[in-house]
């Protein structure tokens, strides 16, 4: 009496309805091998996908018919797309049985494979589940593809966004808090330049219930969803593209572009590389240039026996190399020239607030002007007219002074509504105390702050790189402001010769 092993599968939840459930192939399967007398031996069940035979208990039955002591003769299965759903794997998964004394068949669909024009039979057994599966495969990607031609995202909502179903069962995106606010404010800070991604990503985990990873938080800022575009892959001859989304944006399209500009890295190529990870005790790294070659300063620390040792070096093989402790220390001390006292300060004050009182504060005198100007190009033109009417002047000479003084009033009516904006509930008292604060208090905020802060003043003062010998910082620009600071502090007239260097030293 011949021996089967009988395999039945199934790979999803649909097929079940269709008569493929497990209990409904085995029932089918033990009443042939009755009707046959055929014994049954092992019954393999499998849950995965017959698009190869990488099928955990395929793989397990296959290993356990390859043994000597195995005395299957058949595997049984109800059709030949329970077996497989791939032509060419079922040809090589049929020789493999083959050589091992054994016959594959299906109960509904019986071939005797020995006959050559059975194996054309074999082949539209085959083939047709694997159509059927491409088919339907196909039949989704271009129902996928035309919902995101008409901008609704398919599949989970990215971080910020939640997964939503409208009334009528149509399915959409919405912006969920907090994480919505954080991945906002992790924007607009990666647009500032100022710190790498992944130090603005931990500072965000800091602060968000959900934390994500490095890879997934680069993804998510480069992904065009957040300014409400939907991105269409390239496809046969259809160039890929975005298109307008359906969902509420997070950030606006500016700011998108600004971020991608920034990850890019086209930067003013003068500005030193802010956007660098910075360990606490490395608040320089990236602002620095080597005093011998000109080349970009870098940081990094040795491990001594019982400490970690941070030193500023060079990327080339010029060899400089200093402690950045010591090259720390003379920076702090170096800023405090930056310090304002209380006498500057309030002369500072006095002379913004006559500017703002003359140019912004008080915009009558020059609204005067302007309409004393519109009134007399409209006289102009009424005498203009008067003379046509009589004939002192011909058509073609009026309408060049008509033309004329339209023009002219069109100008001055357009500087008018521009001049003088609203200033009810400003206070430049206030405003001017705040910023004057922290003018003054530029020292204290670094020497306190936090690495981010720390880097924020040196890239806000030091719009370019500092040239660093060891001893001494020489920087070939400051920000205007800090450096009539430095010249007043450090009692130094202005330069004629429009020289901008200024050396910024302090004694070790």
């Amino acid at each position: 009496m011949k021996r089967a092993d009988l395999y039945i599968r199934v790979s999803t939840d649909e097929q079940a309805d269709k008569g493929y459930s497990q209990r409904d192939q085995e029932e089918r399967l033990k009443r042939y091998c009755a009707t046959n007398k055929i014994t049954v031996g092992q019954v393999i069940y499998e849950d995965h996908s017959a698009k190869t035979f990488n099928r955990p208990q395929w793989m397990k039955l296959l290993s356990n018919l390859k043994k000597k002591s195995s005395k299957t003769d058949l595997v049984l299965f109800t059709k030949w797309d329970r077996f497989s759903r791939n032509a060419g794997d079922a040809y090589q998964m049929i020789n493999t049985l083959n050589k091992l004394g054994i016959e594959p068949q299906a109960v509904e669909q019986p071939l005797d494979l020995s006959i050559p024009e059975n194996k054309m039979m074999l082949a539209i057994y085959l083939a047709a589940p694997e159509v059927e599966n491409d088919r339907r495969a196909l039949n989704t990607f271009y129902g996928m593809r035309r919902a995101r031609k008409e901008g609704r995202l398919m599949g989970k909502a990215p971080f910020g966004y939640i997964n939503r179903s409208k009334e009528d069962g149509r399915k959409y995106i919405a912006l969920k808090e907090p994480e919505a606010s954080a991945m906002r404010w992790a924007f607009n800070e990666v647009s500032k330049g100022i710190l790498a991604a992944d130090q603005i990503r931990q500072k965000m985990n800091a602060q968000s219930p959900i934390k994500l990873s490095r890879s997934a938080f680069h993804v998510a800022i480069r992904n065009p969803l957040y300014c409400g575009k939907i991105f269409i892959a390239k496809f046969q001859d259809e160039e890929a593209h975005l298109v307008q989304g359906q969902h509420e944006p997070l950030v606006s399209e500016e700011l998108f572009n600004k971020v991608q500009y920034v990850l890019s890295g086209n930067k003013r190529k003068e500005r030193p590389n802010t956007k660098i990870l910075s360990d606490v005790n490395l608040p320089l790294r990236g602002f620095l240039i080597c005093s011998d070659c000109g080349r970009n300063l870098t940081g990094s620390a040795s491990k001594g026996r019982t400490n970690r040792y941070y030193y500023y070096h060079c990327v080339s093989a010029c060899g400089f190399r200093q402690k950045a402790e010591v090259a720390n220390d003379i920076f702090e001390k170096g800023i405090h020239q930056l310090e304002l006292n209380s006498g500057i300060k309030n002369v500072l004050k006095k002379l913004l607030l006559d500017n703002y009182k003359k140019f912004v504060q008080d915009p009558t005198i020059e609204k005067k002007r302007i309409a004393q100007e519109i009134d007399k190009l409209n006289a102009r033109l009424s005498v203009a007219r008067s003379k046509l009417l009589s004939e002192t002047i011909d058509d073609e000479e009026y309408l060049d002074i008509k033309k004329e003084c339209k023009e002219k009033i069109e100008t001055l009516e357009e500087q008018l509504s521009k001049d003088g904006s609203d200033t009810k509930g400003f206070d430049i008292n206030k405003t001017l105390d705040r910023a004057l604060h922290s003018i003054v208090n530029i020292p204290k905020l670094y020497r306190e702050g936090e690495i981010y802060t720390k880097r924020a003043v040196i890239g806000s003062i030091f719009p370019e790189s500092l040239e660093f010998d060891g001893k001494s910082y020489r920087t070939a620009r400051m920000n205007v402001i800090a450096k009539y600071i430095f010249q007043i502090n450090n009692e130094l007239a202005l330069k004629r010769t429009g020289q901008t260097k200024i050396n910024f030293i302090c004694p070790v």
